[in-house]
């Protein structure tokens, strides 16, 4: 059975970090992309961070690029997202993804083969 377990999200002031974690199971790591999305209340989902398990190439949107990073330890199956700088418009539930295609991954689509149930973040201002 696959799964993505997500943790550490929580309340932080605007300016603070967060480093959420995606644990992943059930499939075979280093074959897969692992992403996070993010839904805002009231606003579509949408992605925020990529990586490939296999070469480690990252990708993320404008609008986090600079104070998001994200990175994955593959002898533990999991992928971290370093939320530095946070703002209010950050506020949202953060979900894991996993997908074997870097492609479908990298373009955030929300076909991707697998989700987590999701981890809060709310900054505020």
């Amino acid at each position: 059975e696959v799964q993505l377990v997500e943790s550490g999200g929580g309340l932080v002031q605007a300016g603070g970090s967060l480093r959420l974690s995606c644990a992943a199971s059930g499939f075979t790591f280093d074959d897969y992309a692992i992403g996070w999305f993010r839904q805002a209340p009231g606003k579509e989902r949408e992605g925020v961070s990529c990586i490939s398990s296999s070469d480690g190439s990252t990708y993320y949107v404008d609008s986090v690029k600079g104070r998001f990073t994200i990175s994955s330890d593959n002898a533990k199956n999991t992928v971290y997202l370093q939320m530095n700088s946070l703002k209010p418009e950050d506020t949202a539930v953060y979900y894991c993804a996993a997908d074997p295609d870097i492609v479908t991954m990298s373009g955030f689509s929300y076909g991707v083969s697998y989700w987590g149930k999701g981890t809060l973040v709310t900054v505020s201002s």
